[in-house]
């Protein structure tokens, strides 16, 4: 079980937290220090019986077995050298973007160039993901810190806002009314629980298209939203201005007064907008491989740690083993989301290799290991947000008669 906190009591209300302790709270001895010193008691036995390990005993011995000896193997251990390079790319990169657009002496070279600065702002998406799990250096204030600087100047936006979020949706993946990554209305709508809070006919439309404009307009317009609205908003209220604020003045000045040097305002604003549009269209894309064409599980039912990664996420491959090896470099290493989802502090690039161990895992308690083809996990994302979008006619009677029965419930209870 667990105290509670702003992210477990996500997952508790009488479920067992006890995975997801261990991984969000691995490499933290103030909350190993915090745990004992509160109140605590053996749980009841009827308890136990009903909630303990999720209804899944011998799954939660197995992890816990699986989960140790890859700990002892070192796959838990930071990487100096790994890390070094994935820091490394992503300067040499901004380096050779802004050495085209600035030098570049045709519109294809210097296109080229803002093209190569938006894949990279993407790819500090994918870096600052690490230093949010704290599985870069595995010292904690040192990940904070590298996530700070590369999610800030790289993407424009708070690390702090990113960690309490994304916690929020590890903890329960595709659970309603829990995982924050559904509630996309009025940009997008993922699944058809979100699609019928929608009500104005504009927003009907909006979504009836959203598959065409998920890729660049509602990426653009959600990042747009993010950099200069929600997250310099939550910076302000956490009074974290000197060190997210700083790292997003930072971006700014080296985008406007060295990349953009010598041209005129609407120049710069549209060449950022443009950039922006590509590193959010990359990064945003591509996270929605993994979950977003998959069903969702009710706010009030439980789900064993395994479960929520094995129904809830799936993994990407590219069909052959250097087709698979770009994919692992394109969504770094992202593509394991099964792994991923199962052991978030470990990093990302030992993924391929306990992967083989998780199919066995899976195969032992009959669980579907779900890894598909690149292209076609491409397919289901954007497939899926055209059929949300666009409900049959049977579907939306069904979903007015919900409207109009609460309605009349709510009605009855007013009159109680």
């Amino acid at each position: 079980m667990h105290p509670g906190g702003s992210v477990i009591k996500f997952l508790t209300n009488g479920g067992d937290a006890t995975e997801a302790y261990v991984e969000f709270h691995g490499r933290s001895k103030k909350a190993d220090y915090v745990l004992k010193a509160l109140p605590h008691r053996p749980a009841p036995k009827e308890t136990m019986k009903e909630r303990g390990f999720n209804g899944h005993e011998a799954l939660s011995k197995d992890y816990a077995i699986l989960r140790k000896q890859l700990e002892e193997e070192g796959f838990f251990d930071p990487a100096p050298g790994h890390v070094a390079f994935r820091v490394a790319e992503v300067v040499a990169m901004h380096v050779v973007g802004a050495y085209l657009f600035m030098c570049g002496s045709t519109v294809p070279v210097q296109t080229a160039g803002l093209f190569i600065l938006g894949i990279v702002s993407g790819r500090c998406g994918w870096l600052m993901h690490e230093g949010g799990h704290y599985s870069l250096t595995g010292h904690i204030p040192t990940d904070r810190m590298l996530q700070i600087a590369i999610y800030g100047i790289g993407c424009g936006m708070s690390a702090a806002w990113w960690r309490n979020q994304h916690n929020k949706h590890h903890a329960t993946p595709q659970k309603l009314k829990h995982d924050v990554d559904l509630d996309t209305l009025p940009l997008i709508a993922f699944n058809a629980e979100v699609a019928k809070k929608a009500r104005s006919p504009m927003l009907k439309l909006w979504l009836k298209y959203q598959a065409l404009l998920f890729t660049p307009i509602s990426c653009l317009l959600v990042a747009t939203g993010w950099q200069y609205y929600l997250h310099p908003r939550h910076i302000m209220r956490t009074k974290r201005q000197h060190t997210e604020g700083a790292a997003l003045l930072v971006r700014h000045l080296l985008f406007y007064g060295v990349i953009c040097h010598g041209m005129t305002w609407t120049q710069s604003l549209a060449c950022y907008t443009a950039y922006n549009m590509i590193a959010a269209s990359y990064i945003f894309s591509q996270f929605a491989l993994s979950h977003s064409h998959l069903d969702v599980s009710a706010p009030d039912e439980f789900l064993h740690w395994v479960e929520y990664a094995a129904d809830h996420t799936i993994n990407v491959h590219g069909g052959s083993w250097l087709g698979t090896k770009f994919v692992d470099w394109w969504m770094a290493y992202l593509n394991y989301q099964i792994e991923h989802h199962l052991f978030p502090g470990m990093p990302q690039f030992r993924h391929p290799i306990v992967s083989q161990r998780v199919q066995v895992l899976f195969a032992k308690h009959g669980i579907k290991y779900d890894n598909r083809l690149y292209s076609s996990a491409c397919y289901d994302t954007w497939y899926n947000l055209h059929k949300v979008g666009n409900p049959s006619v049977e579907t939306q009677k069904a979903w007015k008669a919900e409207r109009e029965a609460y309605k009349a419930a709510q009605a009855a209870k007013k009159t109680e």
